[in-house]
C-alpha cells in the first residue's frame, strides 16, 4: 500500500500507477490494453471535442476491514453507460468487457486503494469517447474507453454531515427530453455556472427545480434528492434525472428496514413537509441537507442541524455493505482482491 496521508485526500486527481484502454474499430471492440500514460493522443477534429460524444461512470473500490477489497453494483454501472451509449449513438461496452477492466484496473493499482476507515476510498473512473474524426454532426466510427482509478477523500469536507442548498430557478440542468438521464459531460457542463455561484454563496450546491415549470423537484446538483416523511421515503421522478445508483440501492434498503417508498413528482410546495432531506450519489453517499434557500421567493425549508436518524441508519447500512460489514442480502458487492 502507498504511504500517503489518507486523512488529508481531497475529492480529486491523484496519479495512480497504470489504467487500462480498449478501442473500437471496424465495428468491434478490440482487447485490453495497460497504459502507465495519462494522456491520449486525439485527432483535433475527434467527435468526443465538437458533437459532445463523450460518456462517463464513476463507483468504487473499498478495502474492508477483513483485508479484502470489494467493488460496488459494477453491473448496475455498466447498464448505465449503456444507456447513455443508445442515448447519444455510440456503441455499447458489453458489461463482460466493462467488469473486467474495472476489476483489472483496480488489481493493477491496488496499492492505491486506501486503508479500512481511513474516510478515503478509490474512484474508478470509466470513460467513453468518440475518436475518430468528424466534421458534420455525425456518430464517429471509432471509440476508445478508458478505465482510470484514483484515490480519493471525502466529497464534502465535513463528510457525513449536514450541508445548505439554494434553490435557483435561473438555470436549467438539462431539458426534460434531453440528455439528462445520460451521464454525459455536457449535463454537468451546464451546472457549473450554477455551481459557482452557489459557492460563492456559502452553499454546498445548487438545488434544481423542474426546467418546464419550475413547479417540481428535479435535482441536486450533480446528486439525486430524497425526503423523508410519515415513514416514507420519496424520490422525485422526471424525464430529466440521472438514474442513481446509489439512489436506486438506498430505496432497496429503505424497504428493507421498513420504510415505504415513493418515486414521484415532489412539488416544491410540498418540500416543507419533510422531516429530513438528502442528496444522494457514489461521491457523497448521502449528504443530509440541513436547508434549502429559495433565491427566487426567499423562502427557507429547513431540515435540522444534524443528519436524521433515517439518513443516518440509510447511510451506515449501505456503507456497512460496501465495507463487507453488513451482510449484503442483494448480492451487490464483489471481491476482487482476497
Amino acid at each position: 500500500m502507498k504511504d500517503f496521508d489518507w486523512a488529508s485526500l481531497s475529492f480529486g486527481y491523484q496519479r495512480t500507477d497504470y489504467n487500462v484502454r480498449c478501442n473500437y474499430r471496424d465495428g468491434k471492440w478490440g482487447e485490453i490494453e495497460i497504459s502507465s500514460d495519462e494522456y491520449l493522443n486525439l485527432h483535433m477534429a475527434a467527435t468526443c471535442l465538437h458533437y459532445g460524444q463523450e460518456a462517463f461512470e464513476g463507483l468504487k473500490a473499498y478495502r474492508c476491514p477483513d483485508g479484502k477489497v470489494r467493488v460496488f453494483r459494477v453491473e448496475e454501472n455498466a447498464a448505465r453507460l449503456q444507456n447513455t451509449c443508445r442515448g447519444i449513438v455510440m456503441p455499447e461496452v458489453p458489461t463482460e468487457l466493462f467488469s473486467e477492466m474495472v476489476e483489472k484496473v483496480v488489481r493493477l493499482n491496488q496499492q492505491y486503494v486506501p486503508p479500512y476507515e481511513s474516510g478515503a476510498t478509490l474512484y474508478i473512473r470509466p470513460l467513453l469517447i468518440g475518436t475518430s474524426a468528424q466534421v458534420g454532426v455525425h456518430p464517429a466510427q471509432e471509440y476508445c474507453f478508458i478505465i482510470f482509478v484514483t484515490p480519493v477523500g471525502p466529497y464534502f469536507k465535513g463528510g457525513f454531515s449536514t450541508n445548505p442548498y439554494v434553490i435557483v430557478h435561473d438555470f436549467d440542468r438539462a431539458a426534460p427530453l434531453g440528455t439528462g438521464t445520460f451521464k454525459v459531460g455536457g449535463n454537468y457542463a451546464a451546472s457549473l455556472k450554477a455551481n459557482q455561484l452557489a459557492h460563492a454563496k456559502g452553499y454546498a450546491s445548487e438545488f434544481y427545480l423542474d426546467s418546464k415549470e419550475k413547479k417540481y423537484v428535479d435535482e441536486c446538483g450533480a446528486a439525486n434528492f430524497f425526503g423523508i416523511k410519515n415513514n416514507t421515503y420519496v424520490t422525485p421522478q422526471s424525464s430529466s434525472i440521472l438514474p442513481s445508483i446509489t439512489n436506486k440501492s438506498l430505496m432497496q434498503i429503505a424497504e428493507d428496514l421498513g420504510l415505504k417508498v415513493e418515486r414521484r413528482p415532489i412539488p416544491v410546495e410540498e418540500l416543507e413537509t419533510f422531516e429530513e432531506a438528502g442528496a444522494c450519489g457514489t461521491a457523497a453517499v448521502i449528504s443530509p441537507i440541513s436547508r434549502l434557500d429559495d433565491a427566487q421567493t426567499g423562502k427557507t425549508y429547513s431540515f435540522g442541524d444534524k443528519p436524521g436518524p433515517w439518513s443516518t441508519k440509510l447511510y451506515e447500512t449501505l456503507r456497512g455493505i460496501q465495507y463487507g460489514t453488513v451482510e449484503d442480502k442483494h448480492g451487490w458487492t464483489k471481491v476482487i482482491i482476497e
